[in-house]
């Protein structure tokens, strides 16, 4: 055994070991998904001996050459005087430190943009790159599962990050010998077992508790719920309107905004494909003078996919063009940076024209630039779910990247894209409204595109900032009598915004854009719920039932890593976690010599657990090692293990313990079919309502309307307005307000409804 410290001087690498003190030798710690620990004691009081410093790298190998342990000093060590020695004073120095991610986590992570749909291997390679570039090899990092989002957040260390990740795709990561390790949990094993020839029965502690849980309910997020249609009609002086539901939205945020103030585009937030120079930043703009001529070859890319879910406000900047161009400005790619795969851009043509760009071909009105103008380009993106990339979630059983998804609903993109052009000769230019030059919607849209903010084949001009926004979910759109639809932006008034859609329920227009006499106002969002499923584990109920116990054991958790946010994840996560809750809750510990285990332990290795008189035979997964020194000369090491497997210490899911204590729906598990999220109202009069259910009914099917969100079936009549079998029908109308709800059934018995209802919802004078 030998332990080597490099304090960082002239004199390199020098061997601690005479210095160990015998009756303290060293012990390591390791604990699943944190930094190891080392603590030693030195003995000397020979005046030659050199102190260690802080910061000190620290080395322990075995006989064999292995690295025990790789790390720094957390401080200049502690010290104890004993007395005189044979040279002098004596002293006993404590040298605590942690492994190599000391030197990750001493480096504060940069703001950056949160990773879409990335690979959670790749997510730990690119953070440890950004950290200390070349510094570490991350060749042992595994790609793992895909993650449908991961946030940096600059006040927490790496090793922090790296342990989120790894709990997320239940995998663990270490750090040693400057290499960076993140594999699945139980890619190692070794076996424990109480009748072997170096086992050790008395060192084997076990801990068997027999709580199963075999009726699971699992409490996850608010979650997106009915699609709300709300008209209302403007009477050219209020500016609220009451919703009839509370919205599902998510906080309007900033996803990024540069103003190119800096020298250099900061490589965290974009990747430059620039063959010919041609891009550059000064005063404030981004410029473009040039390109290859070819489509795909010049570009400025946002770092991460953007998730087409929700709602996005992309906003392109004011554009100058100063000659002929042929470039797309504030491009969304399904695939690479070229037009054909554009889902939604702006075109700049050579002619001097300007036109909307959709899925590769040109569309909507196209208007011709003027010389010395500025165009301010923006993008908005309505999607109809708000979530794009599943989340998984883990068992014991589901492992190895290999976790429970849900299936995620189909989605629409409804597309604006609009231009505001500025005169400078002509200041109330800037106050004019901004023109529509496309307006529709996409089916069979993809869940992610790239954002590229510029992709030139030839472009001479500038681009003055850009600002990526997620916006709130939903949508304000507007129509004169007589004109066309516009789409009104929601969000701050700092930003341009015409109205807000607050949490309590209400849509509150800005006095400056005040709805007109008789302009009709659609409101469309998503209703707001908790997210709850429940599962069941048939089996285990029927093995656990005893004369007048019903073998029913039950349980709520709330569940917030990872966090469900619908009703399908939580059934996910609810099933992922009865895999392993319907069995015994083992733990135990462990104490045995070195030479009792084929290879180094780390935590996060699986142990197959034999102890056949003791009725035991499980896989567990080990959480903590502790490893003391015995015997410097023959290497001899002395393991202490501790171990459980998922039912007594889920690895993948963390809860809130508090638990629930407000009310909450349990949705039905019986299967669903299609919701109507395309269902409007077609026509308002004093007496009636005309109806466009958005999708013909199902074979022998219908569509059924009530006046509550309750009853559904072919039992209820008491608020039912109607079944029809037809995809646009009339309901009548009873009172200035009213509201319809809509779900359609099938010819099953009994039969099958939606899942999320469709509410209409009209506030129209009579």
């Amino acid at each position: 055994m030998k332990l080597t410290i490099d304090n960082h001087d002239s004199a390199g690498v020098c061997d601690y070991t005479a210095w160990l003190e015998a009756d303290q030798l060293p012990i390591i710690r390791r604990v699943l998904n944190q930094p190891s620990e080392l603590r030693a004691f030195i003995v000397s009081s020979d005046p030659a001996f050199v102190v260690p410093a802080a910061d000190a790298r620290v080395v322990l190998t075995d006989n064999s050459g292995a690295k025990l342990f790789t790390g720094y000093l957390v401080a200049a060590p502690g010290y104890e005087y004993l007395g005189w020695g044979e040279r002098g004073p004596a002293y006993r120095y404590e040298l605590r430190a942690l492994s190599d991610e000391r030197l990750l986590d001493r480096k504060m992570l940069l703001p950056r943009p949160a990773f879409i749909a990335r690979k959670g291997g790749e997510i730990l390679k690119s953070i440890t790159d950004a950290l200390l570039p070349a510094t570490f090899d991350v060749s042992t990092v595994e790609d793992l599962d895909v993650l449908p989002s991961f946030s940096v957040r600059p006040g927490r260390p790496w090793s922090e990050h790296a342990a989120d990740l790894a709990r997320r795709v239940r995998a663990c990561y270490r750090v040693s010998d400057s290499k960076v390790l993140l594999q699945p949990v139980g890619r190692v094993r070794h076996t424990i077992r109480d009748d072997g020839a170096n086992s050790s029965p008395q060192a084997l502690k076990l801990s068997c508790e027999q709580r199963t849980v075999n009726d699971l309910t699992v409490v996850g997020r608010m979650e997106p719920r009915a699609y709300v249609k709300d008209y209302f009609l403007g009477d050219g002086l209020s500016l609220d309107f009451r919703l009839s539901h509370l919205p599902f939205t998510r906080r309007a945020s900033r996803i990024v905004e540069d103003e190119f103030g800096d020298a250099q585009l900061n490589p965290l937030r974009w990747a430059v494909s620039d063959p010919v120079q041609a891009i550059t930043t000064s005063t404030g703009k981004l410029r473009v003078s040039g390109g290859t001529g070819l489509d795909g070859e010049t570009f400025v890319r946002f770092a991460e996919r953007l998730e087409l879910g929700g709602a996005l406000v992309l906003q392109h900047g004011e554009l100058e063009i100063n000659s002929a161009s042929d470039c797309v400005v504030g491009g969304l790619y399904e695939g690479e940076i070229t037009r054909s795969t554009c889902v939604a851009g702006f075109r700049v043509t050579t002619d001097g024209r300007l036109s909307p760009l959709v899925r590769g071909s040109a569309a909507g009105t196209p208007i011709s630039m003027m010389p010395g103008r500025r165009y301010a380009l923006t993008t908005r993106v309505h999607a109809t779910e708000p979530y794009r990339t599943p989340q998984p979630f883990y068992s014991s059983r589901h492992a190895d990247g290999n976790g429970l998804t849900a299936e995620l609903p189909y989605a629409e993109l409804r597309l604006v894209l609009e231009v505001h052009e500025l005169d400078p000769a002509n200041p109330g230019s800037a106050a004019a409204p901004s023109q529509g030059l496309y307006s529709g919607t996409i089916a069979n849209a993809p869940a992610h595109a790239w954002y590229a903010l510029i992709n030139a084949a030839s472009m001479h001009g500038a681009v003055s900032y850009v600002r990526l926004l997620r916006g709130v979910d939903a949508e304000v759109r507007s129509q004169l009598p007589g004109g066309s639809t516009r789409t009104r932006l929601v969000g701050a008034l700092s930003e341009g915004a015409e109205c807000r859609v607050d949490d309590s329920g209400e849509v509150q227009f800005y006095p400056q854009y005040v709805p007109a006499s008789k302009e009709a106002i659609r409101v469309t969002y998503r209703g707001l719920g908790r997210a709850v499923a429940r599962a069941v584990d048939a089996n285990s109920v029927a093995s656990c039932a005893r004369d007048t116990d019903d073998g029913v054991r039950a349980s709520v958790k709330r569940v917030v890593v990872p966090a469900p946010r619908s009703y399908a994840e939580c059934e996910k996560a609810a099933l992922a976690l009865l895999e392993d809750t319907t069995g015994p809750h083992w733990s135990g510990e462990y104490t045995a010599q070195n030479d009792q285990f084929a290879q180094d332990v780390f935590p996060g290795d699986a142990v197959r657990v034999q102890a056949p008189k003791r009725k035991a035979e499980f896989d567990a997964v080990v959480r903590e090692v502790e490893i003391t020194v015995v015997d410097l000369r023959d290497g001899r090491t002395r393991y202490h293990l501790r171990f459980a497997n998922d039912a007594a210490e889920p690895l993948a899911f963390m809860f809130d313990e508090r638990g629930e204590t407000g009310y909450f729906e349990v949705a039905s598990a019986a299967e669903f079919i299609a919701d109507l999220p395309n269902a409007e109202v077609t026509a308002i009069t004093s007496i009636s309502v005309g109806i466009d259910a958005g999708a013909e009914p199902v074979a022998a099917g219908g569509i059924e309307v009530r006046r509550s969100d309750y009853g559904w079936g072919q039992t209820t009549d008491r608020n039912l307005v109607g079944r029809f079998a037809t995809r646009s029908f009339n309901v009548a109308r009873l009172s200035r307000v009213q509201t319809y709800y809509l779900r359609q059934f099938d010819s099953a018995v009994p039969p099958r409804y939606s899942q999320h209802s469709t509410v209409l919802h009209i506030d129209y004078p009579l």
